[in-house]
């Protein structure tokens, strides 16, 4: 279960991170108060999973889903740059994150 909270607080994460973008610098209300909830509830699920990962797994996962997920999505919605040395090194990033997952037990 602890696996299944983490990869909710990373996708939250992502959730959050992108509101940012859409908040404006916090000046928009409805992204603002979806980013602030969306911050809570990732910091949640990281609290859940750490009952039982460690520390730098959990963390370390958290962030590369949030950053895996960022960076795509700054791809699809914002047409940031898709090069391949940048998709290769997401992709560095991701197999960092399984390696973590299969070398981590539960």
């Amino acid at each position: 279960m602890a696996w299944i909270y983490l990869l909710v607080a990373g996708l939250l994460e992502v959730g959050w991170a992108i509101g940012l973008k859409y908040s404006q610098g916090f000046t928009q209300i409805v992204p603002s108060v979806a980013t602030v909830a969306m911050m809570i509830a990732s910091f949640a699920f990281l609290g859940l999973a750490l009952r039982t990962l460690p520390l730098g797994t959990a963390y370390a996962v958290w962030t590369g889903i949030g950053t895996m997920g960022t960076v795509l999505l700054g791809i699809l919605l914002f047409q940031e740059p898709a090069g391949a040395l940048r998709l290769g090194c997401i992709a560095l990033i991701m197999a960092g994150v399984v390696g973590l997952r299969l070398l981590t037990p539960q």
